[in-house]
């Protein structure tokens, strides 16, 4: 509903603004100038009746076809299996809802670079094994290495009320233990987007025991871009919701999310309403938008340093965020890191991961043209990304 809405009050403002835009008083950003003067030029010889008509039957048909595309999605029969398949990852570690998945073979070998993956804490960490195709974490084992995958389940029970230190100090840290012990030697770190940052303290806490860090479109300077002034206008009732219902719900995330685009739903759906039902790209769109709508409630704490602390106060561009009572400085990193700026990136634009590549000592950057989510879905991936990745981890496995 909430993209529903958005994209009818987009699209039927066309008609209130049709007026203004004939008599060239709306105003415009510099750079759309030119082209604000053609259309009012264009509008000028049209009858005002016949373009209300020709917007309205617009409108209907992109209303028409965002819903086909929902309809079309709500009855394809794709449904992912991987977690009941015979090739499932191997449970190394579990401690609550929290599980480390090994995608290796589980023999220790000295030979076989092993690699720690944390991901976000706000969507399920399955998007590393989206689909049998579409899995980082099996590529990567088909390309000789040991995966694992952290995989933090939805919070329960006292989860609910679990801060960064819990998680960081306290899951990931055991999850890394139960990793080290299986690999047998020092262990590579990699983080996708927020998982980036709850992996550097790790990373910084326990140099000795990480052989490289690979930091996936993560974010740092979080007012780069603007985002922190509309966490900022929304603190009172970000923070009203949190105290009064103990979490951030699942509808709140991503209704901020849906602000970066409010268009962006009616143009996917849309599309998809014209693939074949039966093609690769439909089944891979609905894998992915099924994994996009299975998201988890953040819990109290979290939510408020993440949202409130980073969004809100910029701590970690302002050197003021802490862990387990130490300051997270980026400066410090000794392993050798890895800080993968996607160029499309709209979620973490490049601005705000960029000023990593400033402050760790020993850092490499690449900049794919991939976006966000494709760096870790898309069929080009593989060959722009994943194959160069697994090189890279390699070459920095310790001899064993």
């Amino acid at each position: 509903m909430l993209h529903l809405g958005s994209a009818a009050a987009s699209w039927m403002s066309s008609l209130a603004v049709l007026p203004h835009a004939r008599s060239g008083s709306l105003s415009w950003k510099r750079e759309l100038a030119a082209e604000a003067q053609a259309l009012a030029s264009a509008l000028a010889n049209q009858k005002p009746e016949a373009l209300a008509s020709a917007v309205s039957g617009e409108v209907h048909r992109r209303m028409a076809d965002f819903l086909d595309g929902i309809e079309r999605y709500r009855q394809h029969p794709y449904r992912r299996g991987l977690e009941s398949a015979d090739d499932a990852p191997r449970v190394l570690w579990q401690e609550g809802s929290s599980r480390l998945l090994d995608y290796g073979s589980g023999a220790a070998d000295g030979r076989t670079a092993t690699a720690l993956f944390v991901p976000s804490l706000i969507n399920r960490a399955y998007i590393l094994d989206l689909s049998r195709d579409r899995s980082l974490m099996r590529y990567l084992a088909a390309s000789g290495m040991r995966p694992m995958l952290l995989d933090w389940g939805a919070p329960a029970g006292d989860e609910r009320h679990f801060g960064l230190d819990e998680y960081i100090a306290g899951r990931l840290d055991a999850a890394l233990d139960a990793a080290l012990d299986a690999a047998g030697q020092p262990i590579a770190l990699a983080g996708y987007c927020m998982g980036g940052l709850l992996a550097m303290p790790a990373a910084l806490a326990r140099p000795g025991d990480i052989s490289s860090l690979v930091l996936m479109a993560t974010p740092w300077d979080f007012h780069s871009d603007g985002q922190g002034d509309i966490i900022g206008a929304l603190n009172l009732p970000l923070e009203t919701i949190i105290s009064s219902m103990g979490v951030l719900p699942v509808d709140v995330i991503q209704a901020l999310f849906a602000a970066l685009d409010p268009l962006l739903a009616a143009r996917k759906f849309s599309h998809f309403a014209k693939l074949a039902p039966k093609s690769a790209a439909a089944r891979n769109f609905v894998a992915l938008e099924d994994w996009l709508n299975d998201g988890v409630v953040l819990s109290g704490g979290v939510a408020r340093e993440c949202l409130l602390g980073w969004y809100g106060e910029n701590l970690p561009a302002r050197g003021r965020w802490q862990v387990a009572g130490k300051a997270v400085h980026p400066q410090r990193l000794e392993p050798p890191t890895l800080n993968i700026v996607p160029q499309r990136d709209r979620i973490v634009p490049p601005e705000s991961a960029e000023p990593l590549s400033a402050l760790i000592p020993a850092v490499e950057t690449w900049r794919p043209a991939l976006g966000h989510i494709g760096m870790i879905a898309s069929p080009r991936a593989k060959r722009s990304l994943w194959r160069a990745l697994a090189a890279w981890i390699k070459a920095r496995q310790p001899e064993g």
